[in-house]
């Protein structure tokens, strides 16, 4: 195919996207699969096909991205790293987030807190699901990862939406601004409290295994990187069990299913991160000129990889804007893909789909929701604002 010239896409408005982005997303991947967007200053890459082989080029598409929000927000993270330094720091975390170290030390203190939370509503017999138990089940399991037992969960839950929404912050908004750098000094005093306990008592958490590893990071290494789990550590979670009880609330068929074969919770997860990616997009800069989906990038373009879009690809997933479980299994891209895979993908299969779905359909009794509408909103992070349910208590 010819390269060509980007066609604008003009007319896209942010607040458009963060109402409904997949009638835009799926306009683009037909017309413009990589197309200039000037309101989100990048171009937007929307297809599958095209996230899955640039991710397989981090010397062509850099996550070092010049003049990062991520970076004005949390400092120089791993994930906007490559080659051998972001190698470091994510083996440096690797420790605490192993298949085996969230199996048989996480997994525990994930039941424990779920059930923890289902106990303080259980008579209540109605409640918005989203602020009772997804946010705060994703809060208290994400400040037990990261060793931050001195932070309420309440603060965290506050410090990452506000951090999140200025790497959000195309906008430009200084409200927001002024909301992301309160947040960052809060992470950071909470680790001038904790950084000299772990450093005399090493346990399991991300912080003491940052602290402890071969090549240990340094303070500002490890305050970068506590700050972009607080974000993403958080908000995928929280908005995969949002997601996944809403779909399930809303297909009796496939909830029936899964309540009579656990072994189909696991599908419940992937097919939740499909349906509605807790990350929807993040940033990539292409290091040299080169083609992409028929768009000629130059060097320096500022890229948007649309996770959200790819797991709706019409080419990949049938009927890609529907829940279903039971759809032939294809590779989603939520997690991302190459050497930023999710580091902690695997905490959060366990943490959502082996321990809080289960046990928040298998405890509350005749679960339905409540008649008030549930409402999603975001792009560059999507998920449920409320999930309003009742259940006979």
């Amino acid at each position: 195919m010819d390269a060509k010239v980007a066609k604008p896409g003009e007319g896209i408005r942010l607040s458009d996207l963060w109402n409904d982005p997949y009638p835009i997303y799926a306009k683009l991947r037909r017309e413009v699969p990589v197309a200039w967007v000037p309101a989100a200053n990048r171009y937007l890459v929307t297809r599958h096909e095209d996230i899955v082989a640039l991710e397989r080029q981090p010397e062509i598409f850099s996550a070092d991205e010049e003049n990062s929000l991520m970076k004005r927000v949390m400092g120089h993270t791993l994930l906007r790293k490559d080659g051998p330094s972001h190698k470091r720091e994510r083996v440096a975390c690797e420790p605490a987030l192993r298949p085996a170290t969230v199996k048989n030390h996480w997994m525990p203190e994930f039941r424990r807190i779920v059930d923890e939370l289902i106990d303080g509503f259980i008579t209540d017999g109605e409640a918005d699901l989203f602020d009772r138990f997804a946010a705060p089940c994703a809060a208290l399991s994400l400040a037990r990862m990261l060793g931050l037992t001195n932070v309420d969960q309440k603060d965290l839950r506050e410090w990452s939406q506000a951090m999140m929404d200025g790497t959000g912050n195309y906008a430009d908004d200084p409200e927001v601004w002024r909301r992301a750098e309160a947040a960052s000094s809060g992470v950071d005093a909470a680790l001038d409290e904790v950084i000299p306990y772990l450093s005399r008592n090493p346990d399991q958490s991300l912080v003491s295994c940052m602290l402890h590893a071969d090549d240990p990071l340094s303070r500002e290494e490890i305050a970068a990187n506590v700050k972009v789990i607080i974000g993403g550590g958080l908000n995928e979670p929280r908005d995969a069990i949002a997601t996944g009880a809403y779909a399930l609330l809303s297909n009796p068929r496939q909830r029936a299913a899964v309540e009579a074969d656990f072994a189909l919770w696991r599908l419940v997860f992937e097919e939740t991160i499909r349906w509605v990616a807790p990350i929807g997009m993040y940033p990539r800069q292409t290091t040299r000129e080169v083609e992409l989906g028929g768009t000629l990038l130059p060097k320096g373009a500022r890229i948007g990889v649309v996770l959200a879009s790819g797991n709706r690809d019409e080419t990949v997933f049938e009927n890609p804007d529907v829940f279903d479980i039971h759809r032939a299994k294809k590779p989603h891209v939520a997690f991302g893909g190459g050497p930023h895979f999710c580091l902690g993908a695997w905490a959060a299969r366990v943490q959502v789909g082996e321990v809080a779905l289960p046990a928040l359909f298998g405890r509350l009794k005749n679960l339905r929701l409540a008649d008030e509408p549930v409402r999603f909103g975001g792009w560059v992070f999507r998920g449920p604002l409320n999930l309003p349910c009742r259940w006979d208590a």
